[in-house]
């Protein structure tokens, strides 16, 4: 594409078509009127020297101090010969852009912005282990013994033995007492728990309308 900086570079430079074979050289150079951007080049190619031929500057380029065009020779021998004593109109231009297959594309493409959701890895919470003592209630039976007085019956002929004193009977009480034994081990590990989250976002779309000026 040639802009504004081009045009010295344009003036009477030579012209080769897309094949190589020498065209002439640049004599007129025509810009767009909104940009002001070169867009095509006369180049006489005709036996009287004031026959000129439009030629388009899409797709050609600048090489070595010589300008190649991407349209053949022929094309712009054919091409329509136009006055080339004032500006080019815009019925003009259609015919040199359909003779050359360069018509402007008028389609236009509509964007829109899309929700794109990522995900970042910050940190959450710390955690530690420590232990701390909890008090419940346990129940546990024990087997327990004690004596008892019993009437025991002697034969009537039987030696007499001493009187006994008092008796003193025994039993066997629960005694409680704790002792602490390891359980299990506990560590601390990780795992990675995949959830679901809905994010809300606004975006923007493009809309084409007709204008009618």
């Amino acid at each position: 594409m040639f802009t504004q900086r081009d045009i010295d570079r344009l003036q009477g430079i030579a012209v080769y078509d897309r094949a190589g074979h020498e065209l002439g050289t640049v004599r007129q150079i025509y810009l767009d009127a909104e940009t002001g951007d070169p867009l095509w080049v006369t180049v006489s190619t005709g036996t009287l020297s004031f026959q000129e031929s439009f030629v388009p500057l899409l797709g050609a380029r600048l090489d070595a101090g010589r300008l190649t065009v991407a349209a053949d020779a022929d094309q712009v021998r054919r091409a329509p010969l136009l006055d080339t004593g004032g500006p080019l109109e815009h019925q003009q231009a259609e015919r040199l852009h359909d003779h050359y297959g360069t018509a402007p594309d008028d389609a236009m493409t509509r964007s829109e912005e899309r929700l794109v959701a990522s995900t970042t890895r910050e940190p959450a919470r710390r955690v530690r282990l420590r232990k701390y003592l909890v008090t419940e209630e346990q129940q546990v039976t024990v087997p327990v013994t004690r004596e008892e007085v019993r009437l025991e019956e002697v034969p009537v002929d039987a030696p007499e033995e001493p009187a006994a004193g008092p008796v003193v009977l025994h039993a066997e009480r629960p005694v409680v007492t704790t002792e602490t034994v390891p359980v299990e081990r506990v560590r601390l590990t990780k795992e990675t728990v995949r959830d679901e989250q809905t994010v809300t976002g606004t975006v923007r779309q493009e809309r084409i309308e007709l204008d009618e000026r």
